[in-house]
């Protein structure tokens, strides 16, 4: 089933301690494309400067995300530049040039208006909004938002979340938002705004599902080597929406919302292998299948009996 996705693209200028990038292909729409393109055709809606390189269009459109709703305008793109200690769960940010992110005004082809499965990427929530009142019938709506939004347009984005199926958010965004440290207490109150299903990503910790009465914890993959975070959880969100719009009839069962867990974890560790998109452009279907299976094995056990006085 098709899948929309409206956010950025974005050139990143990132420094890890184990190396550096400068203006490497970026942004959350770029990672989340990719990464669901290899599960479901993919719709993007995202705006680009005139100094967006056609080579990077190709590589879209070659992985089949439809470019239709992508608008070149003038001025630069997006650019954000980063940095990364040891501490690769935080980036700390040195530069942001909105650019031409400044004046995007979402709007649909019409052929985007009957996707069935819409991920909003962390844009303004008035504008997340403004796309969902575009999109005819859907069956499933997922959004991403930031501590910016969170702070500055607290209001707006409640407004947002009353609205959508499932909410992707980083740990210290959900405390943030629940004003809580505690994180199932957190799940409650975020839950509590209308949002039916929660996603709490815990960088190398993995992430958490929250779904009606259920909570499960998905392990991240054990890695020998990490480059770049950069775009982990935008792909992670991919992988998540990519499998439940290849797989799903919009309804939220378990075990379909545990496997897209599962699934989004293993694109994201694909990520972070290298920088920017680079990895998860020599991937096949093959690569992330086996991973799928290896990840399975890290928490598959026998059960036993246990008597208990």
């Amino acid at each position: 089933m098709s899948l929309l996705v409206v956010g950025t693209m974005a050139y990143d200028t990132v420094k890890t301690p184990f190396g550096q990038r400068d203006w490497a292909l970026g942004g959350s729409a770029t990672y989340f494309s990719v990464s669901a393109s290899f599960f479901t055709k993919v719709n993007l809606t995202a705006v680009i400067g005139e100094d967006f390189n056609g080579a990077d269009l190709a590589m879209l459109e070659k992985h089949g995300v439809d470019l239709a709703g992508v608008i070149r305008a003038e001025g630069k793109s997006f650019h954000w530049k980063g940095e990364y200690g040891f501490d690769l769960n935080e980036a700390k940010t040195l530069e942001t040039h909105l650019n031409v992110l400044m004046d995007f005004d979402p709007k649909l082809p019409e052929e985007y208006k009957n996707s069935q499965y819409v991920f909003l990427a962390n844009i303004d929530p008035k504008l997340q909004r403004k796309v969902m009142d575009q999109v005819k019938n859907p069956k499933l709506i997922a959004c991403d938002t930031m501590n910016y939004w969170i702070q500055g347009a607290r209001d707006e984005l409640v407004k947002t979340l009353a609205r959508v199926d499932i909410l992707v958010i980083n740990e210290g965004e959900a405390r943030q938002l629940a004003d809580t440290h505690n994180l199932v207490k957190a799940a409650g109150v975020i839950r509590g705004m209308g949002v039916k299903t929660l996603i709490v990503k815990r960088g190398e910790y993995g992430a958490l599902l929250f779904h009606e009465n259920e909570i499960f914890a998905a392990p991240a993959y054990p890695l020998e080597e990490v480059f770049d975070p950069t775009g982990a959880g935008d792909t992670f969100a991919g992988g998540f929406m990519g499998h439940l719009a290849r797989h799903g009839d919009g309804k939220l069962s378990h075990t379909r919302l545990r496997q897209a867990m599962i699934m989004g974890s293993v694109m994201a560790s694909f990520t972070v292998e290298k920088f920017s998109v680079e990895r998860l452009t020599s991937l096949d279907r093959k690569d992330i299948a086996e991973r799928f299976h290896r990840f399975k094995s890290l928490t598959s056990f026998d059960d036993i009996s246990m008597e208990i006085a």
